[in-house]
């Protein structure tokens, strides 16, 4: 058995070594494992053959149409699994994903008249690596169970399979696979890192390298965290302009209130201009929606899909929304009620604090007086922490057929409690206490704690542990320098996701869009920040986890939304803190009208003169964002008239299929009539 190593990159195997090759076109010098199976130490050679007899067979005796490598041992735990060209082109065709044209138009693949793409003939060229592995990836979940199969060399309860049951699911519950991963390619991710991690002087990210290597939503995350950064050096130096000169004044106060609603507007429209550029070059405007398969961890009991037609477990979707509204409604309420209750603690602390200065004034007494707001953002930090465990074992509960279902219930819970515990302090403060002062010391320790703790958390920390405390792999690799790297790369932790990075974003802007303009320090503090996270986010990625499997994605998804929503609540905010200015308060005093009767009418009768200012200009900043976004079109004109052009081209292929189909059947009918005549 032929196995290479490669010291520099990747492995890579001859084709010859592999056990099996599905069609003529899957003969090639040497075969790139994309993604390791590590199985459990303990399991048969039976059952290892057996599960690479199944990536191996083709679709229609029920197999993944993969190539299968049993490692450098038959009887080891290990399975390197690669993929034929014929196989990725299939997929890249059912997923719509578009590709270079002969003429340099973006198309959707098509499988048929593959010759008629650039590059068809280099599987290298044509498909990023990212999205390899997850083709290999989404074949291997998408092996079923046929009739009366069970997985070999297991006992009964562990090795029964149910008709239409997802293989590499039971294999996973039953502990028989242990982990599955996509492989680095050291060669190809050092070429590009260190530019992305590296280089302080330049905001320029290597976002094509980074889609052709990590995938999708990891580009487009790092794509919008460049462009939010690139974003934030207007009002950083409108800030910076303000606060070293006279911002005080009600002038400089309306200023930035009304810059930062049609700051926040403006970014997101002309994001969504750049996500379609992006998603358009990189193939992926048009995505196919496909069927979603059941979650590994979707529970029920036996049943028949009337869509599918197999068997599967049922849950009742009564029964889910009784667990929603019964059991996770309420404990995220309690988690709520929590977190008023820390900040109720705050202000008692805050009010302690005060008087014992007031009492005793001295340099000790002064520097007492952050510690209500360092101790409660260190609250805020370990309950959002908490809540995010809690939140995702109360949806895991709720039991969710499909993964789409299961995000979007998570990341409801986690926003809504995100927005109450990161702003409600500062809420209550600008609309109850009405106190400015207290509220621009409070968000500016926000954001200097805050962002120290998410860099320690994030970069130091896990360096730390990989540096004093190493991982398996990394003591495997220090005793031994040739030990496998393959399995190297196992021992990573696996990677956490990108759910965090965009709550970050998210609280982020908040704080910019809803709040700076009473410290206009914000939008620089977020820059400073934004740049260090940049590079932080590269390390963790390229160097402290495991290589994620992502699917194809076209745009940031529900966040877009949540970002969005942001803006509208930053309107009525920045009106409310420009009612609550010392100039107006004292506009109300100078005219003998009370301040608290003025607040009263602004949101009843909208009577007294600067109330009635105020009214008037939310309802002029809303009309305004309406009419930012309406001017400014989602699609650049290019992209509009490409993904017009590829309508327009699929609507006449179609016509095509169409006459072809009537002309067979009118030779048929007329064949048939010539044999009737005999």
């Amino acid at each position: 058995m032929l196995f290479q190593r490669v010291s520099r990159g990747v492995v890579t195997i001859a084709s010859g070594s592999w056990t099996k090759v599905t069609c003529k076109c899957c003969f090639t010098d040497k075969v790139r494992p994309l993604l390791v199976i590590e199985l459990n130490k303990e399991v048969r050679l039976e059952t290892k053959q057996w599960i690479i007899s199944k990536i191996e067979a083709p679709a229609n005796k029920q197999g993944a149409q993969l190539l299968a490598h049993p490692g450098e041992d038959d009887d080891g735990d290990m399975i390197l699994v690669a993929a034929p060209s014929c196989t990725l082109l299939r997929n890249a065709e059912a997923l719509g994903l578009s590709k270079p044209y002969h003429d340099g138009t973006m198309l959707a693949f098509s499988y048929p008249d593959r010759a008629s793409f650039k590059n068809a003939d280099n599987i290298e060229e044509l498909l990023t690596l990212a999205e390899q592995q997850y083709i290999a990836k989404n074949e291997l979940d998408d092996l079923k169970a046929g009739i009366n199969e069970s997985i070999p060399g297991c006992s009964k309860d562990k090795g029964c399979l149910y008709p239409g049951e997802p293989i590499f699911q039971k294999l996973e519950k039953s502990g028989i696979v242990k982990t599955m991963y996509p492989l680095h390619d050291k060669e190809r991710l050092s070429s590009f890192s260190k530019q992305w991690y590296s280089q302080f002087s330049s905001l320029e990210l290597p976002l094509d390298y980074i889609h052709s290597y990590f995938g999708g939503p990891v580009a487009f995350y790092f794509s919008f965290l460049g462009f939010y950064t690139v974003s934030l050096l207007l009002p950083a130096v409108l800030g910076a302009v303000l606060y070293f000169l006279s911002w005080h004044s009600l002038n400089g106060h309306v200023l930035l209130a009304i810059f930062n609603v049609v700051w926040s507007t403006v970014v997101l429209e002309l994001w969504k201009r750049r996500s379609a550029e992006l998603a358009y070059g990189w193939g992926t405007l048009l995505l196919n929606s496909t069927f979603e398969e059941p979650r590994p961890n979707y529970r029920g009991t036996m049943g028949h899909n009337p869509v599918t037609k197999r068997w599967e477990p049922y849950f009742p979707s009564a029964e889910r929304k009784k667990r929603i509204w019964f059991v996770s409604a309420p404990v995220v309420c309690a988690f709520l009620w929590l977190t008023v209750m820390g900040m109720v603690a705050y202000f008692y602390l805050e009010w302690c604090v005060k008087d014992y200065y007031s009492r005793e004034p001295s340099w000790l007494a002064m520097s007492l007086l952050y510690l209500p707001s360092v101790l409660h953002i260190l609250y805020v930090d370990f309950m959002n922490n908490v809540y995010k465990t809690v939140a995702h074992m109360l949806t895991e509960w709720e039991n969710h057929r499909v993964e789409s279902d299961f995000q979007k219930h998570y990341t409801l819970k986690v926003l809504v409690f995100s927005f109450i515990n990161c702003f409600a302090v500062l809420f209550y403060i600008a609309f109850y206490k009405q106190d400015l002062e207290l509220l621009r010391k409070r968000l500016a320790s926000l954001l200097i704690v805050s962002q120290i703790i998410n860099q320690v958390t994030e970069a130091l920390v896990p360096y730390l542990l990989e540096r004093f405390f190493p991982s398996e792999g990394t003591k495997q690799r220090e005793a031994d320098p040739n030990i496998d790297k393959l399995r190297a790369q196992g021992c990573q932790p696996e990677y956490p996701g990108l759910f965090a990075e965009y709550i970050e974003l998210f609280v982020q802007f908040g704080y910019l869009s809803l709040f700076s303009c009473v410290y206009p320090l914000t939008a620089a503090l977020l820059f400073l920040n934004n740049v260090t996270e940049i590079r932080t986010d590269a390390l963790k990625l390229c160097k402290l986890f495991r290589k994620p499997f992502v699917a194809p994605a076209a745009n940031i998804g529900i966040w877009q939304t949540a970002f969005e929503a942001l803006g509208f609540v930053s309107v009525i905010s920045n009106c409310w803190l420009i009612l609550i200015s010392p100039q107006v308060k004292g506009y109300c005093q100078a005219s003998g009208v009370s301040f608290r009767n003025a607040l009263l009418c602004t949101i009843v009768l909208e009577l007294v003169p600067p109330s009635w200012v105020s009214s008037v200009l939310q309802h002029v900043l809303i009309i305004l964002k309406a009419v930012i976004a309406f001017v400014i079109p989602d699609l650049p004109k290019w992209v509009r008239i490409k993904v017009a052009q590829l309508e327009f081209q699929s609507h006449q292929a179609l016509k095509t299929v169409e006459a072809e189909i009537q002309h067979f059947q009118c030779l048929m009918c007329i064949q048939l009539q010539c044999l009737y005549s005999l």
